[in-house]
């Protein structure tokens, strides 16, 4: 994996694999880890007083996902159990980023970004960005995380570009 994570102040969240989350062979999809990482993200947002619903019905904020990615190094089977640590690594002006681990027994073995954007939701269903608002800023401060390249890959054009 190309990025490190200081996960040390990242939100935990416990589970365990559902059958309708493995394929034929009893591993986890890789999809599944998406949705692990957005539920994630929707429980650090209830347990910090910003349950996704009401962000939606009180304050007519959306949260559509802009970029999201997993890097795999190991795989999840039928009823392992497993957590899932979010922290933020980023809050721009509109816009959060969130990075994920999915670990069993302190082992990584994946690890994802999601970027998504701060909107307003029109009359009309449209979509418009909108800065971040300041409670929810505050509110995400505790779990920022850093992230730092491996050494393997600072020598690398990509690494050097970023």
């Amino acid at each position: 994996m190309k990025h490190q994570l200081d996960m040390k102040n990242a939100f935990v969240m416990q589970r365990r694999v559902e059958f309708m989350d493995t394929d034929m062979a009893g591993i986890v999809h890789f999809t599944a880890f998406f949705r692990y990482m957005e539920t994630a993200e929707h429980e650090l947002l209830y347990s910090i007083g910003l349950p996704i619903t009401a962000l939606h019905r009180e304050r007519g904020l959306g949260w559509p996902r802009v970029s999201c990615t997993f890097d795999y190094a190991g795989s999840l089977r039928f009823q392992d159990d497993f957590e899932v640590r979010l922290g933020v690594t980023q809050i721009g002006k509109k816009s959060v980023t969130y990075a994920a681990q999915i670990v069993r027994d302190n082992q990584v073995l994946a690890q994802g970004h999601s970027t998504c954007a701060c909107c307003e939701i029109g009359q009309d269903g449209h979509l418009r960005a909108t800065p971040v608002p300041a409670d929810i800023i505050e509110k995400l401060q505790p779990y920022l995380i850093t992230s730092t390249l491996h050494e393997a890959d600072k020598n690398k054009p990509e690494a050097r570009d970023s």
